[in-house]
């Protein structure tokens, strides 16, 4: 029975892991700036899957993957990593993790389209529903009205909402190009790809941005540290790999299903660890989003 459900039964604990990295990126990113935290967290994700690897798998490194594999992951860690959590790890920062996750919920339908326009995968009525129905929900949270003059507004800072939707966009590419290269072969290996593929991003960024005092500030800072530790276990380490186990054990869909969780997850943390006030439609509209990715993936 475990075996029969093993990419569900990862796919939980991958929402589990999103929801611990997400308030300590959050925790971490405020401290420290979130391009800093990017690239550490990633270079410690990169020692804990080395050794990992060298003791399941005998390779230090993933030199036994395949040219192709090695594009296509390279592409996906690029896309997903680089890109995608640049933005949203900013987003954190300015709209906080509650949000940002809850906006992420949107990487289900940007995968089922992206699927539709690229692998000819067909979306159903209500799949399309379950499309409307999540738009619906978050538009729910980040959207109000203002009593003075009717008119609909931003309910958080716009920037922010628009960088988690970029981040969004990257997690939803680099989910479909880690299904095209990684196919059957390790996926704590493929992880390992991704996070170089990442380094390698990051540290352009950095330079080019010439952030790299940053980087050393926040590498002395020990209460940052700490909160970085723990978001690479969970985040690029755990969570990652987990991911990718899940949707090489189950359908996409699926796993992006059982993931999209995290906000409703986050929610407790939010309350009891930042202090945060928590408002009814945002409960409600969590929930509608997560209805709506559960119908868009019922066959």
């Amino acid at each position: 029975m475990f075996h029969s459900y093993l990419g569900e039964i990862a796919a939980l604990v991958t929402a589990i892991c999103w929801t611990i990295t997400a308030v300590a990126f959050e925790s971490a990113g405020k401290r420290v700036g979130s391009i800093s935290v990017n690239l550490i967290r990633l270079v410690m994700a990169l020692f804990l899957i080395s050794i990992f690897n060298l003791f399941t798998r005998g390779l230090l490194l993933p030199m036994d993957a395949s040219s192709s594999t090695w594009f296509w992951l390279f592409i996906s860690g690029t896309i997903g990593f680089v890109i995608g959590d640049l933005f949203l790890f900013q987003a954190f920062v300015l709209i906080g993790s509650r949000l940002s996750m809850l906006i992420m919920s949107a990487v289900p339908p940007i995968t089922a389209i992206t699927g539709f326009i690229m692998m000819g995968e067909r979306i159903s009525w209500l799949g399309i529903t379950g499309m409307v129905l999540t738009v619906s929900g978050i538009a729910l949270v980040i959207l109000t009205r203002n009593p003075d003059s009717n008119m609909v507004g931003f309910s958080y800072p716009v920037k922010g909402i628009i960088y988690a939707f970029i981040g969004a966009l990257g997690q939803a590419f680099g989910l479909v190009f880690s299904k095209l290269g990684m196919g059957s072969y390790n996926p704590f290996a493929a992880t390992q790809i991704r996070i170089i593929a990442a380094i390698i991003g990051f540290t352009l960024v950095i330079t080019i941005t010439k952030k790299w005092r940053s980087v050393y500030l926040a590498m002395i800072d020990t209460e940052a540290l700490k909160y970085i530790s723990v978001g690479s276990l969970f985040g690029p380490f755990i969570g990652v790999s987990l991911g990718l186990l899940a949707v090489q054990h189950a359908p996409t869909g699926i796993v992006s299903t059982i993931t999209s969780i995290t906000p409703i997850l986050i929610i407790p943390m939010s309350i009891f660890i930042f202090k945060e006030k928590v408002f009814l439609r945002e409960i409600i509209g969590a929930i509608i989003t997560l209805g709506g990715v559960s119908l868009l993936f019922i066959k």
